[in-house]
């Protein structure tokens, strides 16, 4: 998983890299796929099927401004003031690694800064939650407790997961809840925590594409994701190079 995690975490840097205004999430999406494969590694996510009767047909998912997750990469073309949450998978000798990250086009506005801001704290908070002994519940009540604190909803219909020979294992791993509760968190174990904030309501909807899932009032959301494993030494998180702030 420490190999999947890796390749996942350069194509981040590549991503956060190429992203600015005029470029399409399909042009993002062709450098994900070759970075991927010039790797020995294979996308995750292309010609997945999860719950529905269309495989998903990108190598990541890019969602846009109320796009909350599994945005569909195509012809859009991102503008000035956009933000963009990037979701990543690769499998490598079987093994997975899933990470996302939101960042803004060119110049964005303090409302959607401090969006992505928080987002991003609030997993950096639920992941020092994940120890040998502690329980799911810790991360969730972590994640929902800042997030709440700052002003912003956490989406509930989707959520965090275990991962490793499959891409969503249990247990699954909410952004809300109650300390003290749900599955222990056990040495071996490998989880994604992925905070979803909103500036507006918890809710969502998902559109004709099959995909796509926005927020029920078209407010601004952003994603934040890591890979980590559970090990005898504490935490580590297998899916952001070391020195790379996303």
């Amino acid at each position: 998983m420490r190999r999947a995690g890796a390749v996942v975490a350069q194509v981040k840097v590549l991503i956060r890299d190429a992203i600015r205004p005029g470029i399409t999430t399909g042009e993002l999406d062709k450098i994900a796929e070759d970075e991927i494969r010039r790797a020995g590694a294979t996308p995750s996510f292309k010609g997945y099927l999860g719950v529905g009767t269309t495989p998903f047909s990108g190598t990541i998912c890019t969602s846009i401004n109320h796009e909350i997750v599994h945005g569909i990469p195509g012809n859009i073309v991102l503008a000035e003031g956009d933000i963009l949450s990037v979701d990543v998978g690769a499998i490598v000798e079987g093994f997975h690694g899933d990470s996302a990250f939101t960042a803004g086009v060119g110049e964005i506005d303090e409302k959607a800064a401090g969006l992505i801001d928080a987002t991003r704290e609030s997993l950096r908070l639920g992941i020092a939650q994940a120890r040998a002994g502690a329980r799911v519940g810790d991360i969730s009540s972590a994640v929902q407790t800042y997030a709440e604190s700052q002003g912003y909803e956490v989406v509930r219909q989707y959520v965090g997961h275990g991962i490793g020979r499959a891409l969503h294992e249990e247990p699954q791993v909410p952004n809300y809840g109650m300390a003290g509760r749900g599955p222990l968190l056990k040495k071996g174990m490998a989880i994604a925590i992925e905070p979803m904030l909103n500036i507006g309501t918890w809710e969502t909807e998902q559109l004709d594409d099959g995909w796509t899932v926005v927020t029920a009032d078209g407010s601004l959301s952003a994603h934040f994701e890591d890979t980590i494993a559970i090990t005898e030494d504490g935490v580590e998180v297998l899916t952001t190079p070391d020195g790379y702030v996303f």
